[in-house]
């Protein structure tokens, strides 16, 4: 069974730190370029950060870019998301999503995790 399983939300106040965490199973997670995403209150889901299988390549989005970092651990099955000096527009579910393209796209999601940002 594929799962991709999201953990460290929660409450911080601006200027803090999160780290959130990803863990897959059931599929070859090293075959797969990584992603997180977030959805805002009202607003639509939108690419934070990117890494590729070896972790070698990261990119960001220009909104997090100095301020997140993302990285994976293969042998853990397991990728993270640090986030520092967070502001309250950063409030959001945030997204693992792994994807892998073999001739057609195939996509994993996680349920997403709560991160607000607040004083």
């Amino acid at each position: 069974q594929v799962q991709l399983v999201e953990s460290g939300g929660g409450l911080v106040q601006p200027g803090g730190s999160l780290r959130l965490s990803c863990a897959a199973s059931g599929f070859t997670f090293s075959s797969y370029t990584m992603r997180w995403y977030r959805q805002p209150p009202g607003k639509e889901r939108e690419l934070v950060a990117v890494i590729g299988r070896d972790g070698g390549s990261t990119t960001y989005a220009d909104l997090v870019k100095g301020r997140f970092t993302i990285s994976r651990d293969n042998a853990k099955n397991t990728g993270y998301l640090q986030m520092t000096s967070l502001k309250p527009e950063d409030t959001a579910v945030y997204y693992c999503n792994a994807v892998q393209y073999t001739g057609r796209f195939v996509n994993y999601w996680g349920q997403g995790t709560q991160v607000t940002v607040s004083s």
